[in-house]
C-alpha cells in the first residue's frame, strides 16, 4: 500500500508519489505559495494538483515582469532622447560670434593679405608705380624709390603684427575645438559603457526569467509523461 501523507494546503491525504515536498519545488516557486500560506514549511507536502494553479501564476508574473521590463526599457530610451543635454554645438559659430570689430577687420586682414588676389593686386600696383616714375620727368619717387621702400616697410610692419593677432585668435579657436572634440568623446564613451552595463543586466535578468520558464515547462512535461504512465498502467 502507498504511503500517504497530508497535503499543508487542503489538509487532504494523498500518496506520496502524488505530491511534492516543498524543499524540491523551485524557491521561486516556493515564496510565491507562502504569500498565501505563510506557515508552509521545507518538510511539508503539496499535492501535485494543487501545485498547478500556483505554476500558472508564476508563468503569468514572469511574463508580466517580462512585458513591464520592455515597457520600462522603452520609457527610460525615451526619457533619454528627451532629457539628454547635447553639448555638441559649432565651435567656429560660436566663437565668431564673440569677436570685436577690431579683431574681424584683423582676420579679414589677414585673409586677403595670404591670397594670390593681394599678390596680384599689390605686384601690379608696385609695377605701375616703379614704371611711372621712370618715365615722367618729375618723378615723384625717383631711384631707387625711397619713398616706395618706405611704403613696403610700413605694410610689412602694420601686416605683422595683424597675421599674429589672426594666428594668436586660430589657435584659442582650435584649443576650444579640441576640448569640445575631448568633451564629445568622453561623453560618448562614458553613455557607451553605461549602455553596455545596462544591456548586460537586461540580458542576465532575461536568461534568469527565460530559465524559469523553462523549468515550470519541464515539471509540466514530466508530470504529463507521469500521468500517461499511470494511466497505462492502469490499463
Amino acid at each position: 500500500m502507498s504511503e500517504k501523507v497530508t497535503s499543508i494546503i487542503s489538509g487532504k491525504e494523498k500518496k506520496l508519489n502524488e505530491c511534492y515536498r516543498v524543499s524540491e519545488l523551485p524557491d521561486n516557486l516556493v515564496k510565491l505559495i507562502q504569500t498565501q500560506f505563510p506557515v508552509i514549511q521545507p518538510s511539508d507536502y503539496i499535492s501535485i494538483e494543487e501545485v498547478q494553479p500556483f505554476r500558472k501564476k508564476l508563468l503569468e508574473k514572469i511574463i508580466e515582469e517580462e512585458i513591464s521590463e520592455m515597457s520600462r526599457i522603452d520609457e527610460i530610451i525615451s526619457n533619454t532622447v528627451k532629457k539628454e543635454e547635447k553639448i555638441s554645438r559649432d565651435i567656429d559659430e560660436e566663437f565668431d560670434t564673440q569677436l570685436s570689430y577690431g579683431e574681424r577687420l584683423s582676420d579679414s586682414i589677414a585673409s586677403f593679405g595670404g591670397s594670390w588676389r593681394f599678390i596680384i593686386i599689390f605686384g601690379v600696383i608696385l609695377f605701375v608705380w616703379i614704371v611711372i616714375n621712370l618715365v615722367v620727368t618729375k618723378p615723384l619717387d625717383p631711384f631707387p624709390f625711397i619713398l616706395l621702400n618706405l611704403i613696403l616697410s610700413t605694410i610689412a610692419a602694420l601686416q605683422a603684427p595683424v597675421i599674429m593677432m589672426s594666428q594668436n585668435r586660430q589657435e584659442t579657436k582650435d584649443r576650444l575645438r579640441s576640448r569640445h572634440d575631448y568633451m564629445v568623446n568622453l561623453k560618448a564613451e562614458i553613455e557607451i559603457s553605461s549602455l553596455n552595463e545596462k544591456l548586460d543586466r537586461l540580458l542576465k535578468e532575461r536568461w534568469t526569467r527565460l530559465l524559469e520558464v523553462q523549468q515550470i515547462q519541464f515539471e509540466l512535461m514530466q508530470e504529463t509523461l507521469d500521468k500517461i504512465a499511470k494511466k497505462e498502467m492502469k490499463d
